[in-house]
């Protein structure tokens, strides 16, 4: 590995959605085996790979999520956005990220902001950037435009991680060149034909949730902010194929919808939480997309205002994050019209045979239950999980209906959290116990984050 022959560098954490600056400082000789600007492991898996820790933090806005480099780059092929010859141009910027962790991160998002690439590569043009790894050999990566002015706020890209590894890419200046269909892992959008759905998925969960027509449907209207999750068992984006056949409650290969959500909060819908009882919105009467792949998808839900006790109205923006390769979404509330300290309610639908769990020390909820066809007949088991953000509280309560994982919203009427599902007979997750150690992991990667860091490109 080359040292690097610059003055600073910017170090940033990236977890599941979120990334946060670490440090300013003089980047570390890159001698083999070291991990520059890793922090210490704060989680269950065993001590994770000395790793020198950086100096003093900078907070930095910005959001990133946890995924990898396309299996087509590692063999050599051309992924949307780069071209064959990416590895001829000249290096502008470097980026070394580091796992901190005792155990393996597969799928790790990288999201790289422009406000600060710009401070360290002036001249890059964040719609001319291309990634490429250490071997010069191009990476899948996607413009995100995260506030809806039609331009590009960061660039992500995804790479695994063995534990404690560490890997150095560049961005270069090319011609970005649109994603073929087969590269897509992500997918969302508004459903008008089913009574005003949102539906969205990646390669290996779908969630949908309901819109306004559904509220008046004739034949079974339903009020209902709760999140609907769907049981895929193929990699493959289906959920077009699905609305289109009009069938998806029979598994026909590819899986089906099996969960009952009704007027529950599903798998990780949430209500205020006041004097006991939770308070809920309405259907969501207004969404946009900002962001549809081929790695990450962000859209948002708006909810008409409601009332809680003590004369509060209530409105709700939900910004969901997904990414390629992770069955966790990223959910980001902000609640308007309080009158004080909020506490939300977010929760998990009862169903017979559920067996649940509430982890203080995870600041997770999760369950394991069975699942039925249409038809009465048993179709495996699924588990959902709502994981806090790292050291939030979390107070366990219940309703008729849910499960609750009550914690405050902060100051400014804003909480974060994760939320996971997966199908036994898709075959990843198997069983209860396995379920349990996802949710520890995904929960412990989010409390230490991946080491990200940024520095000008090493003059030759």
């Amino acid at each position: 590995m080359k040292k690097l022959r610059c003055g600073v560098a910017l170090s940033v954490s990236v977890s599941l959605g979120t990334c946060v600056a670490v440090a300013l400082a003089a980047p570390p000789a890159a001698n083999k085996g070291a991990a520059p600007g890793a922090a210490k492991a704060a989680e269950k898996p065993a001590a994770a790979k000395p790793v020198e820790k950086p100096a003093a933090a900078k907070p930095v806005e910005k959001s990133a999520a946890a995924k990898p480099a396309e299996k087509s780059a590692a063999a050599g092929a051309k992924p949307a956005g780069e071209k064959a010859t990416a590895g001829v141009g000249a290096n502008l910027a470097s980026v070394m990220a580091a796992n901190p962790s005792a155990f393996a991160r597969a799928r790790e998002t990288i999201a790289l902001s422009s406000s600060e690439l710009s401070k360290f590569a002036p001249g890059l043009e964040l719609k001319k950037a291309l990634v490429v790894d250490a071997a010069g050999r191009p990476v899948l990566s996607q413009l995100v435009d995260m506030n809806g002015d039609d331009e590009p706020d960061e660039l992500v890209f995804q790479a695994d991680f063995a534990a404690g590894e560490v890997k150095r890419f560049h961005l270069r200046h090319g011609q970005r060149h649109p994603a073929a269909p087969a590269e897509y892992k992500v997918y969302g959008r508004f459903v008008r034909e089913r009574h005003d759905d949102f539906v969205w998925e990646n390669d290996l969960v779908a969630h949908r949730m309901y819109g306004p027509d559904l509220e008046t449907w004739q034949k079974d209207p339903l009020v209902s902010s709760g999140i609907d999750t769907w049981s895929k068992r193929t990699t493959k984006l289906v959920v077009n194929e699905w609305y289109m056949t009009d069938d998806y409650h029979v598994d026909s290969g590819q899986g089906a919808d099996f969960y009952g959500v009704g007027k529950s909060r599903g798998c990780g819908g949430l209500g205020v939480w006041a004097g006991g009882k939770l308070y809920s919105s309405r259907n969501f009467t207004r969404s946009r997309v900002l962001a549809n792949g081929p790695i990450r998808l962000v859209f948002e839900l708006s909810y008409a205002p409601w009332d809680v006790p003590g004369g509060a109205h209530i409105s709700e923006t939900k910004r969901i994050i997904l990414d390629a390769g992770t069955p966790f979404n990223r959910f980001e509330s902000t609640f308007t019209g309080s009158k004080g300290a909020l506490s939300v309610g977010i929760g998990i639908a009862k169903h017979a045979g559920a067996v649940l769990n509430n982890e203080a020390s995870s600041s997770s909820m999760r369950v394991w239950e069975p699942v039925k066809d249409s038809k009465g007949n048993a179709s495996g088991s699924l588990g959902c999980a709502v994981v806090l953000s790292a050291g939030a509280p979390l107070e366990a309560h219940s309703t008729e209906l849910d499960y609750l994982a009550v914690t405050p919203a902060d100051s400014n009427g804003r909480v974060a959290y994760r939320v996971g599902s997966v199908w036994d007979r898709a075959g990843r997750v198997r069983d209860a116990a396995a379920w349990t150690k996802t949710v520890e992991s995904a929960a412990a990667s989010a409390a230490v984050p991946l080491q990200v860091m940024i520095a000008p490109a090493a003059a030759k």
